[in-house]
């Protein structure tokens, strides 16, 4: 079932269900902490961080995961690492089941890797 349409980024985390608010805390936290130069925005009714214009990454929420979203291209360099780590990969994705501790390093490695791709060759989505 699709979410209603969200107003704005603050309106979007105040109607998350219970369940995924933890999780999807702690994801905003990391995003800010390694992208302090991007800001937050809706796109397509989900969180996304957005730096000189060219969105880096997306945070989605769903019935029993979150997932971080990256643009393809740069998934497909580091999705072995997500693997290993135990964790469903899927075209740009990593899915973070809400019953399952985020593994904190392992997104912070994703994130800022985005962050170092995006500097150093403008990379879109």
């Amino acid at each position: 079932m699709a979410q209603a349409p969200r107003s704005n980024v603050a309106d979007y985390y105040e109607r998350l269900p219970e369940i995924a608010q933890p999780h999807l805390a702690a994801l905003r936290g990391l995003c800010r902490g390694e992208l302090p130069d991007a800001e937050e925005v809706l796109h397509w009714n989900t969180p996304a961080f957005v730096q000189d214009g060219t969105r880096l990454l997306m945070l989605q929420s769903f019935k029993k995961h979150a997932s971080l979203r990256f643009p393809t291209r740069y998934f497909a360099s580091v999705e072995h690492e997500v693997v290993s780590a135990g964790f469903e990969a899927g075209a740009g994705f990593i899915k973070l089941p809400y019953d399952v501790e985020l593994p904190i390093e392992l997104l912070r490695r994703l994130i800022a890797g985005r962050r170092v791709e995006f500097e150093s060759t403008g990379a879109a989505w």
